[in-house]
């Protein structure tokens, strides 16, 4: 009960420009989703709420995340939530280093926890999860010296970059919606981990019970794996999970953006080797300034969540929403720009390690699932 009000208070103070669909008011594909979250985790999280003014986008995100890190088939859940600890911090997203590194109290140790959060990987008792971790953290700077040293079987890769690719679709978004702390603001050091070691032990059976692979998938319709995911044909419900909500990304992107705009996106990650912007947006405006009002707006937003989300800030939704109103339209064009670069970092990931040159064009030709 504790944990269902601290995220009740969450979602009600910390959820940025939009009004979540309340649990009791979702109705069919949502109610379905929210049934689904509480069940595995305790709680319908943020993450999901924030998802929830587009029904679909609610599920594929759910769908994205769920089928890599819940189940267990291959790789243990301390390893996934150390990946995902490592990445929320390369991505600059407090709220998920908070989240994760939480998880990791329970699962590993207070020093390996609090090392991830420190960004001091080498520091890891553990040495499987330090190896791991360490990949996970280069993972998305495919020039780094030791990006193609996978430290992980071949039959671990759709879990481990599954967790990748959904954390870092995930990081933008919560860098986009939600605020930038999911515990308490103002705590020292020692009341935080205080904190966290509570919470953790709270959490224990969502971290620790076992979970059945592939029930999120009758939430989406069937969809064929793009080449770019051919990361994740090892396992076939994460394969046929990827799929599906790629696809539904996909059907947001182009109901809520122009073809130039998305072309516009998808041309800038066709040169991105994970490096960061910077703190001027003068590239983002450069990139943009041969668009008309419309497209501008929308393509500063597109582009800033996909290369730089923690700089999406207020005036930057209010400008899209003079042209696109409403709730489900803002996200649709978050979650978009978000996958678009979430894939881009699955693709550096194929099977026999070797990541796209840059410029490099991924085929189009598509694997059933």
């Amino acid at each position: 009960m504790l944990i269902a009000r601290i995220a009740s208070s969450v979602v009600q103070r910390q959820v940025k420009y939009v009004t979540p669909v309340a649990v009791p008011a979702a109705r069919g594909e949502l109610a379905e989703v929210y049934t689904q979250v509480a069940d595995e985790m305790g709680l319908v999280v943020p993450p999901v709420q924030l998802h929830s003014v587009s029904p679909r986008l609610a599920a594929a995100y759910w769908a994205l995340m769920r089928e890599p890190m819940l189940p267990t088939d291959t790789v243990d859940r301390t390893v996934k939530e150390a990946v995902a600890t490592v990445v929320s911090v390369a991505n600059i997203c407090p709220y998920c280093v908070d989240m994760h590194s939480v998880g990791m109290y329970d699962l590993s140790t207070e020093h390996d926890a609090e090392a991830l959060v420190a960004d001091r990987v080498e520091e890891l008792d553990d040495a499987r999860v330090r190896a791991v971790a360490a990949w996970a953290r280069t993972a998305a700077l495919p020039d780094d010296p030791g990006f193609e040293s996978a430290p992980f079987a071949e039959a671990d890769r759709p879990e481990l970059v599954g967790v990748l690719v959904s954390l870092h679709y995930l990081t933008r978004m919560v860098n986009v919606f939600l605020s930038s702390f999911l515990l308490p603001p103002g705590m020292g050091p020692t009341a935080r981990r205080r904190f966290k070691r509570g919470v953790s032990r709270m959490l224990r059976p969502t971290l620790r019970d076992p979970r059945v692979p592939g029930r999120s998938l009758p939430l989406l319709p069937h969809a064929p794996l793009p080449a770019d995911a051919a990361w994740a044909k090892g396992n076939p419900v994460i394969a046929a999970a990827v799929a599906r909500a790629y696809a539904a990304f996909d059907d947001a992107g182009q109901r809520v953006l122009s073809a130039e705009v998305r072309d516009l996106v998808n041309r800038r990650l066709d040169t991105w080797r994970g490096e960061e912007t910077g703190l001027s947006r003068q590239w983002c405006e450069q990139l943009i300034a041969g668009l008309g009002p419309a497209d501008q707006a929308a393509g500063r937003l597109a582009l800033l969540t996909a290369m730089a989300s923690y700089q999406v800030d207020a005036e930057v939704v209010e400008e899209f929403r003079v042209w696109h109103p409403g709730d489900t339209a803002v996200v649709e064009a978050a979650a978009w720009a978000s996958c678009a670069a979430a894939r881009r970092v699955g693709g550096w990931h194929q099977p026999g390690g070797s990541a796209r040159p840059p410029g490099g064009q991924l085929s189009s030709e598509h694997i059933a699932w």
